[in-house]
Protein backbone atom coordinates (compact mmCIF):
# COMPACT_ATOMS: atom_id res chain seq x y z
CA UNK A 1 0.00 0.00 0.00
CA UNK A 2 1.25 3.65 -0.90
CA UNK A 3 2.51 5.75 1.76
CA UNK A 4 -0.87 7.68 3.68
CA UNK A 5 0.38 10.35 6.52
CA UNK A 6 -1.46 10.75 9.49
CA UNK A 7 -0.21 14.02 9.84
CA UNK A 8 0.35 17.35 8.61
CA UNK A 9 -3.06 17.22 6.73
CA UNK A 10 -5.36 19.72 5.78
CA UNK A 11 -8.74 18.03 5.50
CA UNK A 12 -10.68 19.77 3.07
CA UNK A 13 -13.93 20.84 3.47
CA UNK A 14 -16.72 19.86 1.20
CA UNK A 15 -19.42 21.99 -0.37
CA UNK A 16 -21.75 19.28 -0.73
CA UNK A 17 -20.98 16.95 2.57
CA UNK A 18 -21.21 20.79 4.39
CA UNK A 19 -24.80 21.36 2.66
CA UNK A 20 -26.07 17.92 2.44
CA UNK A 21 -24.27 15.83 5.03
CA UNK A 22 -22.28 17.57 7.63
CA UNK A 23 -22.06 14.25 9.55
CA UNK A 24 -19.80 12.84 7.21
CA UNK A 25 -17.54 15.85 7.91
CA UNK A 26 -18.02 15.19 11.82
CA UNK A 27 -17.62 11.65 11.81
CA UNK A 28 -14.27 12.09 10.09
CA UNK A 29 -12.71 14.96 12.51
CA UNK A 30 -14.14 12.38 15.63
CA UNK A 31 -12.44 9.27 14.42
CA UNK A 32 -9.23 11.29 13.50
CA UNK A 33 -9.26 13.11 17.10
CA UNK A 34 -9.97 9.70 18.63
CA UNK A 35 -6.89 8.45 16.21
CA UNK A 36 -4.57 10.84 17.06
CA UNK A 37 -4.48 12.13 13.43
CA UNK A 38 -3.28 15.61 13.43
CA UNK A 39 -4.95 17.95 11.01
CA UNK A 40 -6.16 21.57 10.33
CA UNK A 41 -9.19 22.97 9.06
CA UNK A 42 -8.21 26.36 6.73
CA UNK A 43 -11.68 28.63 7.10
CA UNK A 44 -9.99 30.48 3.90
CA UNK A 45 -10.33 27.47 1.76
CA UNK A 46 -12.42 27.88 -1.23
CA UNK A 47 -14.66 25.30 -3.06
CA UNK A 48 -12.88 23.07 -5.39
CA UNK A 49 -15.47 24.05 -8.01
CA UNK A 50 -16.15 20.86 -8.89
CA UNK A 51 -19.90 20.95 -9.53
CA UNK A 52 -19.08 24.19 -11.50
CA UNK A 53 -16.81 22.74 -13.45
CA UNK A 54 -18.79 19.02 -14.04
CA UNK A 55 -21.52 21.70 -15.03
CA UNK A 56 -19.09 23.07 -17.78
CA UNK A 57 -19.67 26.56 -15.71
CA UNK A 58 -15.78 26.55 -14.77
CA UNK A 59 -13.10 26.01 -17.22
CA UNK A 60 -9.67 24.34 -16.30
CA UNK A 61 -8.30 27.47 -15.87
CA UNK A 62 -10.47 28.94 -13.42
CA UNK A 63 -10.15 25.57 -11.96
CA UNK A 64 -7.18 25.15 -11.45
CA UNK A 65 -6.66 28.81 -10.14
CA UNK A 66 -8.79 28.22 -7.30
CA UNK A 67 -7.03 25.21 -6.44
CA UNK A 68 -3.43 26.79 -6.35
CA UNK A 69 -5.20 29.49 -3.73
CA UNK A 70 -6.02 26.20 -2.06
CA UNK A 71 -2.38 24.13 -2.30
CA UNK A 72 -0.62 27.65 -0.91
CA UNK A 73 -2.76 27.22 2.18
CA UNK A 74 -2.17 23.64 3.15
CA UNK A 75 1.65 24.50 2.52
CA UNK A 76 1.61 27.71 4.22
CA UNK A 77 0.04 26.28 6.92
CA UNK A 78 2.66 23.29 7.09
CA UNK A 79 -0.24 20.58 6.03
CA UNK A 80 0.69 19.90 2.50
CA UNK A 81 -1.19 16.36 2.73
CA UNK A 82 -4.55 17.60 1.05
CA UNK A 83 -7.54 15.20 2.41
CA UNK A 84 -11.06 15.45 0.83
CA UNK A 85 -14.38 13.85 2.18
CA UNK A 86 -15.15 14.05 -1.59
CA UNK A 87 -13.93 12.12 -4.65
CA UNK A 88 -14.97 15.11 -6.70
CA UNK A 89 -12.59 17.08 -4.62
CA UNK A 90 -9.97 14.44 -5.05
CA UNK A 91 -10.51 14.35 -8.95
CA UNK A 92 -9.84 17.86 -9.42
CA UNK A 93 -7.26 18.39 -7.00
CA UNK A 94 -4.99 15.79 -8.90
CA UNK A 95 -6.08 17.14 -12.47
CA UNK A 96 -4.99 20.68 -11.33
CA UNK A 97 -1.41 19.56 -9.96
CA UNK A 98 -0.96 17.47 -12.68
CA UNK A 99 -1.35 20.09 -15.01
CA UNK A 100 0.51 22.57 -13.20
CA UNK A 101 3.68 20.34 -13.22
CA UNK A 102 3.57 19.23 -17.01
CA UNK A 103 2.28 22.50 -18.11
CA UNK A 104 4.51 25.43 -18.10
CA UNK A 105 2.11 27.56 -20.12
CA UNK A 106 -0.73 27.06 -18.27
CA UNK A 107 1.44 27.57 -15.32
CA UNK A 108 2.51 31.13 -16.43
CA UNK A 109 -1.11 31.96 -17.34
CA UNK A 110 -2.28 30.56 -13.83
CA UNK A 111 0.86 32.45 -11.61
CA UNK A 112 -0.11 35.31 -13.79
CA UNK A 113 -4.10 34.91 -13.25
CA UNK A 114 -3.50 34.88 -9.30
CA UNK A 115 -0.50 37.94 -9.22
CA UNK A 116 -3.26 40.37 -10.98
CA UNK A 117 -5.17 39.26 -8.31
CA UNK A 118 -2.53 40.34 -5.64
CA UNK A 119 -1.98 36.72 -4.68
CA UNK A 120 1.61 36.88 -6.30
CA UNK A 121 2.70 35.10 -2.95
CA UNK A 122 0.30 32.12 -3.95
CA UNK A 123 2.06 31.27 -7.08
CA UNK A 124 3.02 27.72 -8.17
CA UNK A 125 6.13 26.39 -9.08
CA UNK A 126 7.25 23.01 -10.50
CA UNK A 127 6.62 20.15 -8.35
CA UNK A 128 5.46 22.28 -5.43
CA UNK A 129 2.96 19.25 -5.00
CA UNK A 130 2.32 15.74 -6.37
CA UNK A 131 -0.65 14.59 -7.39
CA UNK A 132 0.02 10.84 -5.99
CA UNK A 133 1.87 12.13 -2.75
CA UNK A 134 -0.05 14.64 -1.37
CA UNK A 135 -3.82 14.83 -2.07
CA UNK A 136 -5.53 11.60 -0.56
CA UNK A 137 -9.63 10.20 0.20
CA UNK A 138 -10.66 10.41 3.21
CA UNK A 139 -10.99 6.71 2.84
CA UNK A 140 -7.83 6.09 2.16
CA UNK A 141 -6.44 7.19 5.97
CA UNK A 142 -9.07 5.05 7.15
CA UNK A 143 -8.61 2.21 5.60
CA UNK A 144 -4.43 2.64 6.67
CA UNK A 145 -5.73 2.61 9.94
CA UNK A 146 -8.26 0.12 10.31
CA UNK A 147 -6.04 -2.29 12.57
CA UNK A 148 -6.72 0.61 14.97
CA UNK A 149 -9.95 1.68 14.02
CA UNK A 150 -11.10 -2.22 14.64
CA UNK A 151 -10.36 -2.77 18.31
CA UNK A 152 -12.12 0.24 18.95
CA UNK A 153 -15.82 -0.22 17.74
CA UNK A 154 -18.22 -1.13 20.22
CA UNK A 155 -21.44 -1.79 18.30
CA UNK A 156 -22.31 -5.29 16.75
CA UNK A 157 -23.18 -4.72 12.82
CA UNK A 158 -22.49 -8.73 12.04
CA UNK A 159 -26.64 -8.59 11.93
CA UNK A 160 -25.96 -6.12 9.25
CA UNK A 161 -25.86 -6.58 5.35
CA UNK A 162 -23.93 -4.15 4.11
CA UNK A 163 -23.11 -3.48 0.43
CA UNK A 164 -20.75 -0.79 -1.07
CA UNK A 165 -20.90 1.88 -3.66
CA UNK A 166 -17.35 3.20 -4.70
CA UNK A 167 -17.32 6.41 -6.26
CA UNK A 168 -16.20 6.97 -10.02
CA UNK A 169 -14.21 9.76 -9.32
CA UNK A 170 -12.11 7.80 -6.95
CA UNK A 171 -11.87 4.57 -8.86
CA UNK A 172 -11.37 5.71 -12.17
CA UNK A 173 -10.38 8.52 -12.75
CA UNK A 174 -7.24 7.91 -11.77
CA UNK A 175 -6.83 3.81 -10.76
CA UNK A 176 -3.42 3.85 -10.89
CA UNK A 177 -3.55 6.02 -7.70
CA UNK A 178 -6.33 4.38 -5.86
CA UNK A 179 -5.92 1.68 -3.17
CA UNK A 180 -8.85 -0.28 -5.19
CA UNK A 181 -9.00 -2.03 -8.62
CA UNK A 182 -11.44 -0.11 -10.52
CA UNK A 183 -12.85 -3.70 -12.08
CA UNK A 184 -14.13 -4.59 -8.60
CA UNK A 185 -13.52 -1.85 -5.72
CA UNK A 186 -13.37 -4.06 -2.63
CA UNK A 187 -11.98 -1.01 0.04
CA UNK A 188 -15.42 -0.05 1.54
CA UNK A 189 -16.01 -3.58 1.81
CA UNK A 190 -12.59 -4.45 3.50
CA UNK A 191 -13.21 -1.80 5.82
CA UNK A 192 -16.60 -3.24 6.76
CA UNK A 193 -15.56 -6.60 7.53
CA UNK A 194 -13.09 -5.18 9.61
CA UNK A 195 -15.59 -3.49 11.73
CA UNK A 196 -17.76 -6.42 11.81
CA UNK A 197 -20.12 -6.00 9.48
CA UNK A 198 -21.93 -8.83 7.24
CA UNK A 199 -20.89 -8.07 3.92
CA UNK A 200 -22.41 -8.30 0.23
CA UNK A 201 -19.15 -8.88 -1.79
CA UNK A 202 -21.10 -8.69 -5.01
CA UNK A 203 -23.83 -7.37 -6.46
CA UNK A 204 -25.86 -6.11 -9.80
CA UNK A 205 -24.47 -3.03 -10.88
CA UNK A 206 -22.02 -2.83 -8.10
CA UNK A 207 -20.00 -0.96 -10.49
CA UNK A 208 -22.62 1.57 -12.27
CA UNK A 209 -22.66 5.01 -11.66
CA UNK A 210 -25.11 6.27 -8.90
CA UNK A 211 -26.68 7.90 -12.23
CA UNK A 212 -25.85 11.60 -10.61
CA UNK A 213 -23.87 12.80 -13.53
CA UNK A 214 -23.88 15.83 -11.97
CA UNK A 215 -25.81 18.08 -14.60
CA UNK A 216 -27.51 15.09 -16.10
CA UNK A 217 -29.54 14.99 -12.96
CA UNK A 218 -31.52 17.47 -14.43
CA UNK A 219 -30.92 18.04 -17.53
CA UNK A 220 -31.91 13.78 -18.52
CA UNK A 221 -33.84 13.10 -14.98
CA UNK A 222 -35.35 10.56 -16.41
CA UNK A 223 -32.61 8.63 -17.33
CA UNK A 224 -30.40 9.86 -14.08
CA UNK A 225 -33.01 8.43 -12.10
CA UNK A 226 -33.34 5.16 -14.01
CA UNK A 227 -29.73 4.55 -13.37
CA UNK A 228 -30.23 5.42 -9.94
CA UNK A 229 -32.71 2.72 -9.47
CA UNK A 230 -31.46 -0.26 -10.93
CA UNK A 231 -28.29 0.11 -7.84
CA UNK A 232 -31.52 0.05 -5.41
CA UNK A 233 -33.63 -2.55 -6.81
CA UNK A 234 -30.49 -5.22 -7.33
CA UNK A 235 -30.11 -4.35 -3.75
CA UNK A 236 -33.56 -5.44 -3.04
CA UNK A 237 -33.76 -7.91 0.02
CA UNK A 238 -29.83 -8.42 -0.15
CA UNK A 239 -28.56 -5.48 1.89
CA UNK A 240 -29.69 -3.56 4.94
CA UNK A 241 -27.54 -0.58 4.21
CA UNK A 242 -25.39 1.04 1.49
CA UNK A 243 -22.16 2.44 2.47
CA UNK A 244 -20.53 5.50 0.68
CA UNK A 245 -17.35 7.31 0.10
CA UNK A 246 -18.76 10.44 -2.01
CA UNK A 247 -21.50 13.00 -0.60
CA UNK A 248 -22.69 13.52 -4.70
CA UNK A 249 -23.17 9.45 -4.62
CA UNK A 250 -25.03 9.34 -1.32
CA UNK A 251 -27.42 12.48 -1.79
CA UNK A 252 -28.23 10.68 -5.05
CA UNK A 253 -29.23 7.33 -3.65
CA UNK A 254 -30.45 8.69 -0.43
CA UNK A 255 -32.81 11.68 -1.59
CA UNK A 256 -33.47 10.03 -4.90
CA UNK A 257 -34.63 6.23 -2.89
CA UNK A 258 -38.21 7.94 -1.80
CA UNK A 259 -38.56 9.11 -5.49
CA UNK A 260 -37.92 5.32 -6.88
CA UNK A 261 -40.23 4.28 -4.04
CA UNK A 262 -42.75 6.13 -4.92
CA UNK A 263 -43.15 5.18 -8.68
CA UNK A 264 -42.32 1.42 -7.98
CA UNK A 265 -45.28 1.82 -5.09
CA UNK A 266 -42.88 0.12 -2.02
CA UNK A 267 -40.46 0.35 0.22
CA UNK A 268 -36.59 -0.63 -0.42
CA UNK A 269 -35.71 -1.09 3.42
CA UNK A 270 -32.26 0.45 2.50
CA UNK A 271 -30.04 3.06 4.87
CA UNK A 272 -27.47 5.06 3.37
CA UNK A 273 -24.19 5.91 5.47
CA UNK A 274 -20.74 7.17 4.44
CA UNK A 275 -17.74 4.90 5.80
CA UNK A 276 -16.83 7.68 7.98
CA UNK A 277 -20.54 8.08 9.68
CA UNK A 278 -19.90 3.84 10.13
CA UNK A 279 -16.66 3.84 11.50
CA UNK A 280 -17.93 6.57 14.48
CA UNK A 281 -20.84 5.10 14.48
CA UNK A 282 -19.51 1.90 15.80
CA UNK A 283 -16.61 3.95 17.86
CA UNK A 284 -19.30 5.10 20.01
CA UNK A 285 -20.43 8.55 18.36
CA UNK A 286 -23.64 9.64 18.96
CA UNK A 287 -25.89 9.36 15.76
CA UNK A 288 -27.62 12.96 15.66
CA UNK A 289 -24.54 15.26 17.43
CA UNK A 290 -22.26 13.47 15.11
CA UNK A 291 -23.51 11.34 12.21
CA UNK A 292 -25.96 13.65 11.75
CA UNK A 293 -28.35 11.16 10.29
CA UNK A 294 -31.07 13.73 10.54
CA UNK A 295 -30.45 15.42 7.48
CA UNK A 296 -30.84 12.21 5.83
CA UNK A 297 -33.87 11.64 3.83
CA UNK A 298 -34.14 7.91 4.72
CA UNK A 299 -34.38 7.16 8.15
CA UNK A 300 -31.82 5.72 9.95
CA UNK A 301 -33.41 5.09 13.29
CA UNK A 302 -34.54 1.31 12.16
CA UNK A 303 -31.23 0.61 11.42
CA UNK A 304 -30.24 2.01 14.39
CA UNK A 305 -32.39 -0.54 16.57
CA UNK A 306 -30.92 -3.67 14.86
CA UNK A 307 -27.10 -2.31 16.08
CA UNK A 308 -26.73 -3.79 19.48
CA UNK A 309 -23.57 -2.76 21.75
CA UNK A 310 -20.96 -5.15 22.43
Amino acid sequence: MKNIPDKNILLFKSCMVNVEYPGVESSTKYIFDKLGIEYAIDPKQSCCTGLGFYYDLFDQVSTSALAVRNIALARKSGHENIVTLCSTCYAILKKSINLLNSNEKARDEINGILERAGLSDMKYNEGDLSSENNVFHMVEILYSKVDEIAPLIKKDFSDIRIASHHACHYCKVYPDHAITGARNPMILDEMAKAFGGNVVDWYDFKKATCGAGFSQRFANRDLSVSATADKLLALEGEADMLLHMCPNCQMQLDRYQPVVEKEIGRKLNLVHLSVAQMAALGMGADPYKVLGIQTHSVPVEGLLKKIKDI
